[in-house]
């Protein structure tokens, strides 16, 4: 009886020390950033829209995203996510960094970090994670393609990073790495579709490679990001997702003609009515098919984790660093505060610790980032000094549905324009017009402007004064030029 009960206590024993090993364990983090990426490509973000909104390009003129629906119904996925700055480098910038782009050199394209800025990837090196970081960086200056640059910011390993370019073919081998594509007369890389497979696609290869070091390192706490500078142009993808999409016909959106006499000045239409052409359908054909090549690499990515039994212990955020317009607004691309430009996919899975199928209606930046995610992750960093916040907590609440009324500042240095949002509306400013105010739930499409219609008065001016509080506080240029009216 006695050695039985000694027995008992004795697994009791081991069981809770592994118990509390298990809790205290590290959680890996696993980073998918895509490039210009529009949210209506998304199944799980279609899901919370209306058709009108959803089917913009014609009625079930969609791509099917399985493995990214996954990640949202085993997490959380956040409706209202944005670019702090809807371009390249300064949403990058401001994603690892915490900070506003302004205060980390990067506020433009092609402008370099500053050296000493502290990155979320250093704070977690310094707390023994492993570091990696695969694909496109855009924050080394106007170095290009600029493989493995010098200054490393917290990632220790980047052999696999590259400054500059949206390549599509790549080959390492007793040579090096390097771009696998012949460069035209204008300097731009020719593609050709036979001479790329599923191991030189960009795409696929930088996957290879990610899952390469995370068999590396996976006896230890690691973190790596991977940088996929897909689906941005130019619109060209492999075999068999070329021709995947080419059924398809692709309608004009119905704000692709915008009235220059109703317009923002800052949509820059410059007097010309009809100035956009209809959609080029090969292209969108190909932009569908460049999201469902990364959508099947994002599956292997997660059978890969559930594979090795790392499934369970990582935190995998899928996320991109702006959109894409695609015509909408007469228009193409990013830059502009609409939310095709701005509004980003934010997903997010910890099993165990965030709850499946949640659903956050509530704006963040990509200066929320580093901070938050740190937090998550349960890694001190109060001795580093964040303009986002650290708002782990929403992810780790009890609420299935949590909202809020959070207003964020969001920028663009190059076109000269500040915008404060919420989860329903957003001010913009500019020296090029009035204020314009939009209301995203009355009018989707942000059309009409709402600022100074006597029901909008109050919610004018309290968007007006935050807005200016956070240009205050973040150092925004404009407020300093005076050149942007109350």
């Amino acid at each position: 009886m006695k050695k039985l009960v000694v027995v008992s206590l004795l697994f009791a024993v081991m069981f809770g020390v592994q118990a509390k090993n298990r809790k205290s364990e590290q959680p890996n983090l696993i980073i998918i950033h895509t490039d210009e990426h529009n949210l209506r490509t998304l199944g799980c973000y279609r899901a919370t829209m209306s058709d009108e909104q959803a089917f913009m390009w014609g009625n079930n003129t969609i791509v099917e995203t399985p493995h990214l629906d996954k990640i949202a119904e085993e997490g959380v996925l956040c409706q209202n996510w944005y670019a702090s700055s809807p371009v390249c480098t300064p949403s990058r910038a401001s994603m690892i960094s915490g900070m506003y782009p302004i205060a980390t050199g990067s506020h433009k394209n092609d402008l370099p970090l500053k050296d000493e800025l502290v990155t979320f990837a250093q704070i977690l090196k310094d707390n023994g994670y492993a570091t990696s970081y695969i694909g496109k960086w855009h924050l080394d200056g106007d170095a290009k393609p600029g493989f493995a640059p010098e200054r490393k910011f917290g990632f220790d390993d980047n052999r696999y990073m590259f400054n500059r370019g949206h390549w599509k073919a790549l080959v390492e081998d007793e040579k090096g790495l390097r771009v696998d594509q012949q460069i035209g007369k204008n300097g731009m890389a020719v593609f050709s579709v036979d001479d790329v497979n599923e191991e030189s696609f960009t795409t696929d290869f930088l996957v290879d490679r990610s899952l390469e070091i995370i068999k590396r390192d996976k006896e230890q706490p690691f973190a790596l990001m991977l940088s996929i500078p897909d689906p941005h142009g130019p619109n060209h993808v492999r075999a068999p997702y070329d021709t995947m999409y080419d059924h398809m016909h692709f309608e004009n959106p119905r704000t692709m003609f915008p009235d220059p006499d109703n317009s923002p000045g800052w949509l820059s239409l410059k007097g010309k009515k009809n100035r956009a052409l209809r959609l080029k359908q090969a292209q969108m054909a190909d932009y569908f098919g460049m999201t469902k090549c990364i959508d099947d690499n994002v599956g292997r990515i997660l059978q890969f984790l559930k594979d090795e039994g790392l499934e369970e212990n990582t935190i995998v955020v899928f996320t991109s660093d702006h959109g894409d317009l695609m015509g909408e607004h007469g228009k193409h691309n990013k830059g502009l505060p609409y939310e095709m430009s701005a509004r980003v996919a934010f997903l997010l899975k910890y099993p165990g610790q965030v709850q499946a199928g949640k659903r956050i209606q509530k704006a963040y930046t990509m200066a929320d980032f580093a901070p938050t995610i740190l937090g998550l992750m349960d890694v001190d960093h109060s001795k580093q000094a964040f303009h986002g916040e650290d708002l782990s907590a929403d992810f780790t609440s009890k609420a299935k549905v949590l909202t809020d009324d959070r207003i964020v500042y969001i920028t663009n240095a190059a076109s000269r324009w500040v915008a404060a949002v919420d989860n329903r509306y957003k001010l913009v400013l500019s020296p090029s017009d009035k204020p314009w105010l939009f209301d995203l739930d009355k009018d989707p499409d942000e059309l009409v402007n709402f600022y100074g219609q006597p029901e909008y008065k109050e919610i004018g001016e309290r968007f007006m004064k935050e807005l200016y509080n956070q240009m205050e506080a973040f150092d925004e240029p404009l407020l300093k030029e005076g050149t942007i009216l109350k």
